[in-house]
């Protein structure tokens, strides 16, 4: 079959090393244009497009899909099916018809719980303990068109929505690949989506801030469903404060048995503990303002907080929906 693939980030790398070393006729690759990064602000290709470069397949960074020019080029090169995975751009009406079998987009959700841009964060950050990967036809809704393939896993108590992401990127590119064979062999049978539906739309680094009115659990999930980015954040006496990993337990006593620990919303123990609206969680892993991450108690050992510090709990209604 001979496809286009339009992806961008790195989770999108195993589908196209996969496609490439299964056989399949790579036209060329859509990809979004390099992006300023680093302090240099120094203009650097997307994961995909370096290794798109890598493996010789001609690469194009439209910064639009709108544009008549980009159709043109797209329709010339005569693709029968354009594979997507995290893209980023808007497809538009015109395009979707110009590949003979459209467009199949590797979702890293069990649609249509999680439609949008960011699935695996806000399951994590919900609390779902099962998530999966869904390969469906591309149609003018977002996430909405009939799916082909889906395959549940189970998400780990303390996996990080990176950790997941670069699970569900692996098992997905065989998912994709496979849903490819079976349209081009004609046995490839589409179902409408089924169930409730749920939103996952983008997010800026406010989604991430921590509110330690929350139970403990929710707190925890939200700092696994921002790492590695945006990275979970509280403020502490009004500067940022950056916590990469937490745990949900009780105190230990010397003795070896749970104690209950009053404390407050955001008030830090001398252990590490922090309370919140419900329960106390375990700090780990912290970035104090100006320093890198390092372990929680070689933070505590050099900060000396004075009894009943804490944490900022001034959050904006609905900040973290």
């Amino acid at each position: 079959m001979r496809i286009l693939f339009a992806g961008t980030p790195e989770t999108a790398v195993p589908a196209l090393q996969l496609l490439h070393h299964e056989g399949f006729d790579i036209a060329g690759v859509l990809t979004r244009a390099p992006a300023a990064q680093g302090r240099k602000r120094i203009l650097t290709p997307s994961p995909v497009h370096r290794v798109a470069t890598e493996l010789g397949i001609p690469v194009l960074t439209p910064r639009t899909l709108k544009d008549g020019a980009i159709q043109e080029q797209i329709a010339a090169l005569s693709p029968e099916a354009v594979a997507v995975v995290a893209y980023g751009l808007i497809i538009p009406p015109a395009l979707l018809n110009v590949p003979r079998h459209g467009w199949i987009n590797l979702h890293f959700s069990l649609l249509p719980r999680w439609r949008g841009a960011a699935p695996v964060n806000y399951a994590i950050a919900a609390g779902d303990t099962t998530t999966g990967t869904s390969v469906f036809q591309i149609e003018q809704g977002l996430d909405t068109g009939p799916v082909f393939a889906s395959e549940a896993t189970q998400i780990g108590e303390e996996e990080t929505a990176g950790e997941l992401l670069a699970r569900l990127a692996q098992s997905g590119a065989r998912q994709l690949s496979d849903t490819l064979h079976a349209i081009a062999a004609g046995t490839a049978h589409a179902q409408p989506q089924s169930g409730e539906v749920t939103l996952a739309p983008q997010f800026d680094s406010s989604w991430a801030r921590v509110n330690w009115e929350w139970p403990a659990q929710r707190v925890a999930d939200r700092v696994r469903a921002a790492n590695p980015a945006p990275g979970a954040w509280t403020t502490l006496n009004g500067q940022r404060f950056k916590i990469e990993s937490v745990g949900v337990r009780a105190l230990e006593t010397p003795e070896g048995t749970a104690k209950h620990v009053s404390l407050a919303p955001g008030e830090i123990s001398p252990g590490g503990m922090v309370g919140c609206g419900e329960g106390t969680i375990q700090l780990r892993r912290v970035a104090p303002p100006g320093k890198a991450h390092m372990d929680a108690s070689a933070w505590l050992n050099g900060a000396r907080l004075a009894a009943h510090t804490r944490f900022d709990s001034e959050v904006k209604e609905g900040q973290h929906d």
